[in-house]
């Protein structure tokens, strides 16, 4: 036994994907006592400005949208009550396809040793008992999230740490439900194209693929605030409109695909650290 806290690191491609997919776990964790490292690896520059405006549209400033997403990155942090916060500092590169996918020092256009590297370096520093990151498509093809993902992995492949390793994901009735809460809460919100809604039903996974249940029900309030300190960002709106009670319904839940283990935890599990407590 070492005095070293068990330690939990979630690598995020954006300021406020830590609120979305591992607000419940990020605050729960800390409530038990447990050290959370959130890397964050861009600076959000893709996203919405003030008043809504977005990348490309007169007024919109890459520079100040970074720096307000910073600081509302902090606010989240300390609503879940974060252990540390380490940012990489990339610049966003938007969604697939968009011009800011191939302007130099872009996340998507840094070599994924150099980033890999980076992240090992922290590993080495915070030893995570668990690391969680992105699935190999990014949940849903985002280009940042999918290299955040490469570099985690590689990250892994470059240090001699042997953490519990887990992948985000949905389970596809939640998805179910969540798109019926979509539609519940946003009147003007359109039927989806049947391309769009074949794409959509391919994301997450099955129910009975899920390892990982963790309940965070009891802190759906903390990542409800989470969100709403990113309240720039016009994608948490909808979030928002629920109200916190209806919030927790939903989101309280959250679900992984564990990839890597040492520890011979069974599945089903409902702990991402069963097995090492």
């Amino acid at each position: 036994m070492t005095d070293r806290p068990l330690t939990l690191m979630a690598v995020h491609a954006h300021p406020d994907d830590e609120a979305t997919g591992t607000g419940g776990i990020l605050a729960r964790y800390a409530a038990e006592g447990i050290r959370t490292v959130l890397v964050t690896c861009t600076d959000g520059r893709c996203g919405d400005g003030p008043g809504g405006v977005k990348p490309g549209d007169p007024g919109h400033d890459p520079a100040a949208v970074a720096l307000m997403r910073r600081q509302e990155l902090a606010a989240s942090c300390a609503v879940l009550k974060v252990s540390d916060l380490e940012m990489l500092d990339y610049a966003d590169s938007g969604m697939m396809g968009w011009p800011s996918n191939d302007a130099p020092g872009s996340f998507w256009q840094t070599p994924v040793q150099e980033g890999a590297a980076r992240l090992a370096e922290l590993m080495r520093h915070y030893q995570p008992d668990v690391v969680v990151t992105y699935d190999e498509n990014g949940f849903y093809g985002h280009p940042d999230h999918i290299q955040a993902h490469r570099i985690t992995m590689a990250a892994l492949e470059m240090t001699t740490l042997a953490p519990k390793v887990y992948w985000t994901t949905m389970p596809r009735s939640m998805m179910q439900r969540f798109g019926e809460a979509m539609r519940e809460f946003d009147d003007d919100m359109p039927e989806p194209d049947p391309a769009e809604a074949a794409a959509m039903a391919e994301i997450g996974l099955p129910d009975d693929e899920i390892t990982t249940w963790v309940d965070t029900t009891g802190f759906s309030g903390q990542k409800f605030d989470a969100l709403a300190a990113h309240a720039s960002q016009g994608d948490n709106i909808f979030f928002l409109k629920m109200g916190k009670e209806r919030f927790g319904e939903l989101m309280g839940i959250e679900t992984f695909l564990r990839v890597q283990d040492t520890t011979g935890a069974a599945i089903p599990e409902n702990d991402l650290f069963a097995g090492l407590r």
